[in-house]
């Protein structure tokens, strides 16, 4: 299944292992900050609805 890397072995796995964490980083991180995003602004709409109420 994978090409004869010869001595390029070592070098061309850990940058795919390198780029497979990296872009997994990026996942989580996106994730963690639409969930804070999505806290704010429910907060946010629970404050100017209790001022329209008011």
């Amino acid at each position: 299944m994978l090409p004869d890397l010869g001595k390029y072995v070592v070098p061309v796995l850990s940058a795919y292992g390198a780029m497979i964490i990296l872009a997994g980083g990026l996942v989580l991180a996106s994730l963690k900050s639409a969930k804070d995003s999505k806290k704010t602004l429910a907060k946010l709409e629970q404050k100017r609805k209790a001022k329209s109420n008011d």
